[in-house]
């Protein structure tokens, strides 16, 4: 696994020959800081047939290249299109312990114990009525090569589609749990984060509850994740943090549907108590907290008052686009060694 640097990855990344993921190692910010990276630029180039390759070359998701650049079509983006990689993003709020996944962002966070860095992984997540929980729970088991055996619900699901699937599929690279898999502690063991043989769908809302990680990624994270490793799992579109010199950001996604066609542009976000307070003080500007919100841009864009427009919110002034992307592919929930 290539494990690179911010700036090795910023250096790099425009190069289109790069197909395979990075663990992308981000210093950790100082006390009172949780704002990380540094959005980078990209044009598209003939051959740039999906989203899914691009974000795979940046490590990211194809939703999040959506968010920040909510003009380009997800499938053959027009060659010469400059946009914006979202390698930039604030800490969820949670303690920068073992592995953080915010659902609604569509990212693993790895904290290696005893260093001062941080690691970022795109995710692929449950999809609607096959949520992955939101819990905190540890890894319980450490699986290499799983084989993967489709519960009862999988198998009626994939017949329904015309798709008669084998009772157990052996380990290889073309299982659907992919070369590694770390079971979770919660409900009977069902939750898996895991490889894939369909990379196309790291980043979208897919599974049947697991996590799903590219290759490269899903090694780096097995290899240096224990049993015992605690597990954070939240869902929080909106972060927000005020940093030591005083600049106020909020960094809004797309917040995951509750219920079939609804419109994640424009669904409303419950806020939390501590959010509203936010708003409310001196420091913040409330027409850039509710331009950011209703954006979604899915990057930091500075809020403080007396700020007004600037380089870091000229993003929120593109226009919506209804563009999305969707994979689907069976998912595992039992698997053995």
């Amino acid at each position: 696994m290539k494990r690179a640097s911010i700036i090795t990855l910023l250096l790099l990344g425009s190069l289109s020959a790069l197909n395979s993921a990075w663990a992308v190692d981000y210093p950790l910010p100082p006390v009172g800081s949780r704002l990380i990276g540094q959005n980078q630029t990209y044009t598209i180039q003939e051959g740039d047939n999906k989203l899914q390759a691009i974000a795979r070359r940046f490590n990211t998701a194809a939703q999040l290249i959506l968010e920040t650049n909510n003009t380009i079509a997800p499938v053959d983006p027009a060659p010469g299109t400059v946009i914006t990689i979202p390698s930039q993003m604030l800490l969820p709020d949670t303690p920068r312990e073992g592995i953080v996944v915010n659902l609604a962002e569509l990212r693993l966070y790895y904290f290696p114990p005893g260093e001062n860095i941080v690691q970022v992984f795109p995710l692929g997540i449950g999809q609607l009525g096959l949520e992955t929980p939101v819990t905190t729970t540890r890894v319980s088991q450490k699986i290499p090569n799983p084989t993967w055996t489709p519960t009862p619900g999988i198998r009626a699901r994939s017949l329904a589609q015309g798709i008669k699937l084998p009772p157990v599929v052996p380990a290889g690279p073309n299982n659907p749990l992919g070369r590694f898999a770390l079971r979770l502690g919660v409900g009977n063991g069902e939750y898996l984060i895991h490889g894939t043989s369909a990379p196309d769908s790291v980043g979208l809302r897919v599974s049947s509850g697991c996590m799903r990680m590219n290759a490269p990624d899903i090694k780096a994270l097995f290899e240096q994740a224990r049993v015992g490793t605690r597990v954070q799992i939240i869902n929080e579109p909106v972060k927000y943090s005020v940093e030591p010199d005083g600049r106020r950001y909020v960094e809004v996604h797309r917040p995951l549907a509750q219920q079939e066609g609804e419109n994640p542009q424009t669904t409303p976000i419950n806020h939390s108590t501590d959010f509203a307070t936010f708003v409310t003080q001196s420091g913040s500007d409330k027409a850039l907290i509710s331009k950011a919100l209703s954006r979604r841009a899915g990057i930091p864009v500075v809020v403080s008052a007396g700020n007004g427009p600037s380089a870091n919110n000229a993003v929120l002034s593109v226009q919506n686009s209804r563009a999305s992307a969707a994979v689907s592919e069976g998912e595992g929930e039992k698997v053995t060694q």
